[in-house]
């Protein structure tokens, strides 16, 4: 079931609903899915694209966000 639901979150992004979103560390956005712990996925948002970096839940946010931070750096160096 979680899977499912964090599935349709990402597809709803992807058509352009952005709903409930949270700026975790510019210029990564959290999207919060409401169902089990609260899972999250870190994203970043282009003009064109959306980058998935990581997810998690709300007990590993910290460590979700610092490795998205590393995920995005990875590919600004590449």
């Amino acid at each position: 079931m979680a899977k499912h639901r964090i599935q349709a979150r990402i597809d709803r992004l992807t058509m352009g609903n952005p709903d409930d979103t949270n700026s975790a560390s510019a210029p990564i956005v959290e999207l919060r899915i409401d169902h089990g712990p609260g899972y999250r996925v870190y994203v970043q948002r282009g003009a064109v694209m959306i980058i998935l970096l990581c997810g998690g839940d709300k007990s590993t946010q910290a460590a979700d966000i610092k490795a998205a931070h590393r995920m995005l750096n990875c590919l600004d160096t590449e």
